[in-house]
């Protein structure tokens, strides 16, 4: 990275070296799985999610204040990274954090496809993308999926829709390929290295997921093929075919050729561990973000080495809560937390 380009990213790397040293101490989660709801919320109402616990509980109680503060908070945050960000770092953020736009999209077209109610819909969404919480609040207000599609017919994400029908799979992996493809055009267009690499780790990572959950469902070669994202970093399309058509013991021996092998390699070959592989690949994603960042502190890294610490501490907050509400054992709780 050279001097002018290090110079650009000092001032938004310095903002969120402060951000960053607000998140909630790795230590701080075993101590939360020893506390009751109310304690932990209270802490919450303490912490760096004070404001949005003092805006929401005019309108909400309990862990329904929890959970709308914790979204609240996580919207916010990335919002204040776009405006203090500049040039390149503010285009690069702002791509980035477009998946929220995807998760949106899923969330409310999920909803409509279930018959779920308006709130029960937005208490899903996180309003950190492009899409305003305005805009899908009027989105959740639609009663079809079709209609939703349709309302979406004026942004960037209207042509992995216009294909819909009546598979609700096949559109949600239409736009997680179109975020990829997209972002690693942005990242080819600003010639930053540093965030293709990053970019192409993670699709790496989601399919690792995908060929792991499609394996347990016991899905053909061809069907699995269709669902895996193209631009990964060490899994290329020979790789992806091949991982997908191989039996499952076969493909479990097969990944012990790629550097994610060792994040997974004790746990790997049982198939009802799916949700610890799934917390080992994005806590490997969180340890690779940390490290990269410090190799190239004044980059684009720290900040998305941010952006995943942040949602990070948001998920493990939700599934402490939710984990003691639906009263599940501690140890299953914590197998769950990314730390």
């Amino acid at each position: 990275m050279g001097v002018s380009n290090a110079v650009k990213y000092a001032y938004i790397v310095a903002r969120v070296r402060a951000m960053k040293s607000k998140l909630i101490p790795r230590e701080m989660y075993p101590k939360f799985l020893n506390m009751d709801i109310p304690e932990i919320i209270r802490f919450i109402e303490e912490s760096e999610y004070k404001n949005d616990v003092d805006e929401l509980s005019k309108k909400y109680k309990g862990t329904d204040l929890f959970e709308h503060s914790l979204s609240r908070n996580l919207a916010l945050t990335y919002r204040k990274l776009i405006e203090v960000s500049q040039n390149e770092a503010n285009f690069l953020i702002t791509e980035y954090l477009r998946s929220w736009d995807i998760w949106n999209i899923k969330t409310i077209l999920r909803g409509k496809f279930s018959g779920a109610s308006e709130e029960e819909i937005l208490e899903g969404v996180v309003s950190a993308g492009q899409l305003r919480y305005r805009d899908l609040t009027e989105l959740v207000k639609i009663d079809t999926v079709e209609g939703v599609i349709a309302a979406l017919s004026g942004t960037p994400y209207y042509p992995a829709l216009e294909g819909y029908k009546g598979d609700l799979a096949e559109i949600e992996n239409a736009l997680d390929k179109w975020y990829y493809s997209k972002r690693i055009a942005a990242a080819t267009e600003t010639g930053n290295k540093l965030f293709l690499k990053f970019l192409r780790t993670e699709i790496d990572l989601k399919n690792l997921n995908i060929l792991f959950r499609m394996k347990k469902a016991g899905m053909e070669r061809d069907d699995i093929a269709k669902l895996l994202i193209p631009g990964g970093l060490e899994l290329k399309e020979a790789d992806l075919n091949r991982l997908a058509s191989l039996p499952f013991p076969e493909f479990v021996r097969a990944l012990e050729e790629y550097s994610y092998w060792s994040t997974i390699a004790d746990i790997s070959n049982d198939l009802t561990s799916l949700i610890q592989i799934e917390t080992r690949l994005e806590k490997h994603a969180l340890v690779y973000a940390s490290q990269i960042s410090h190799y190239y502190p004044l980059s684009i890294l720290p900040i998305l080495d941010y952006i995943l610490s942040k949602k990070i501490e948001v998920d493990n907050l939700r599934i402490i809560v939710r984990g003691k509400e639906t009263k599940l054992p501690e140890e299953i709780i914590k197998s769950h937390l990314v730390m």
